[in-house]
């Protein structure tokens, strides 16, 4: 049984629909990328997940526990966290402060302290700005405090949306890093990711979705060597 387990999806924004029957499961420990084109519906998948969307048909379990009907909230404090597209941080807040919005689900003052050391020692540059208003930060910053603010609530699952999207490629080497470094520690993530190449190089299983639906999924390695990812994704 997968630690995740999506089946069967169907989603829409009012007529249009968005997700056909997608189903996609993530082991405990694995990284497991989705990639597809613009508007193909990698963050509607990831948003459906974590409740944001609801949709029409199909389940969404966490260790066997049904999630489909659950409040936004409630799935993350079950433990299914997403790092949205864009960022979205609190702007107006200091990092310390978003990442206290974090740990809204804990009232365990250890526990938050022990996720607060384990994000300021991944992202040591959080630390140096910690009583820095958010929106004045970088682009990479933000996205490493998104990051970092997911992270406080101990996920069970991380999904990571577009994390690589506007950032110099010195900054996506550091975050795809950092993606490693979680994985290496047993955190299990669903990663949405443009830079497909990037995506096939961390994960260990991938799903390639298009117009709504999952055309294609094996291991990242097999993925790489595929021909029309190869054209269609990796620009050969």
């Amino acid at each position: 049984m997968a630690m995740l387990e999506v089946e069967g999806l169907h989603t829409y924004y009012g007529l249009i629909h968005a997700l056909k029957d997608v189903s996609v499961n993530v082991e405990e420990g694995e990284v497991v990328t989705i990639i597809g084109a613009n508007g193909a519906g990698k963050s509607t998948m990831l948003k459906t997940t974590s409740g944001l969307l609801k949709p029409r048909k199909g389940s969404i379990r966490l260790n066997d526990e049904e999630l489909t009907q659950l409040r936004p909230h409630k799935i993350v404090e079950k433990g299914v966290v997403q790092v949205p597209e864009g960022r979205r941080i609190f702007g107006t807040l200091t990092v310390m402060e978003n990442l206290d919005m974090g740990a809204f689900i804990c009232t365990d003052s250890q526990k938050n302290k022990k996720n607060l050391d384990r994000v300021l020692e991944l992202f040591p540059r959080l630390k140096e700005r910690s009583k820095q208003v958010a929106g004045t930060l970088s682009g990479g910053e933000q996205q490493m405090l998104a990051m970092g603010r997911a992270l406080m609530t101990n996920p069970k699952v991380l999904l990571l949306d577009e994390p690589s999207m506007g950032l110099a490629p010195v900054l996506v080497d550091d975050i795809f890093a950092t993606i490693r470094q979680l994985h290496d520690a047993g955190t299990t993530i669903l990663l949405v990711e443009q830079n497909a190449r990037l995506a096939l190089q961390v994960a260990s299983r991938g799903y390639v979705l298009q117009s709504g639906s999952v055309v294609l999924s094996d291991t990242a390695e097999n993925l790489e060597k595929n021909e029309m990812v190869r054209e269609a994704y990796l620009g050969e």
